[in-house]
C-alpha cells in the first residue's frame, strides 16, 4: 500500500481531520449554504484551533439548524440561551451573537450580488490562488476590511485567509501533499 503524503498540519490520528483535508479543504465551493456554514465555523475558530471546531462540527450543525440561513437570521434570546447552554459546541456569547448578525449581512450581500459565491469569487475574477506558508494576504486583508465595513464580526484577515483556504479560493496544499495542484 502506497502512503499518501498530506500537508504537515494534518493530525493523522484524527480521522475527521484526515477526511476533511482529503475531501474538502482547498476544493472550490460555490454553494452559498456551504459558504455560510464554513463562514460561521471559521468565525468560531477565532482564538482556537480548526481541529477543535472540526471535532464539534456535527454538533454545530444540529445546534445551528443545519446552518439554514433564514433560521439563523431569526434567532432570538431564547435560542441564544439554548446555544449558550449547549456543552457540545463552543459557547461564546460574542461569537454566537456574531453568527446571527453575520447571517443577516450574508443575506444582504446575497441580495446585492445575487449570491454570496459571486461576492466571494469576484475578488479573484473567479480564479483559484495557489500559495502556501501564509496566514494572511492582501486578498484576505481586502475581504476582511470589506466584511467588517459591512458590520461582520470575527472576520479578521487571519480568519478570512483560513476561510478562503477552506472554500478553495486559495489552494494551499503543500508541494509534497498528494493534493498539491502540480500533482493533480
Amino acid at each position: 500500500m502506497i502512503k499518501k503524503h498530506r500537508c504537515k498540519w494534518v493530525n493523522l490520528n484524527n480521522p475527521l481531520y484526515v477526511a476533511y483535508h482529503d475531501t474538502e479543504w482547498g476544493n472550490p465551493v460555490f454553494d452559498d449554504h456551504c459558504l455560510f456554514e464554513m463562514l460561521i465555523l471559521e468565525s468560531f475558530q477565532a482564538g482556537l484551533s480548526w481541529e477543535c471546531v472540526l471535532n464539534k462540527r456535527k454538533d454545530f450543525k444540529i445546534a445551528f439548524d443545519n446552518f439554514e440561513l433564514n433560521k439563523v437570521i431569526n434567532y432570538d434570546d431564547n435560542k441564544i440561551a439554548e446555544l449558550l447552554s449547549n456543552e457540545k459546541i463552543i459557547r461564546n456569547r460574542l461569537k454566537i451573537k456574531a453568527a446571527i448578525s453575520n447571517a443577516k449581512i450574508f443575506k444582504e450581500i446575497q441580495k446585492e450580488t445575487k449570491s454570496f459565491s459571486n461576492y466571494l469569487w469576484h475578488w479573484t475574477d473567479y480564479k483559484i490562488i495557489h500559495e502556501t506558508g501564509k496566514t494572511s494576504s492582501a486578498l484576505s486583508d481586502a475581504i476582511s476590511k470589506d466584511l467588517q465595513k459591512r458590520g461582520m464580526k470575527f472576520v479578521g484577515t487571519t480568519i478570512i485567509y483560513s476561510y478562503l483556504q477552506a472554500v478553495g479560493v486559495i489552494n494551499s496544499h503543500e508541494k509534497d501533499c498528494f493534493l498539491a495542484p502540480q500533482i493533480r
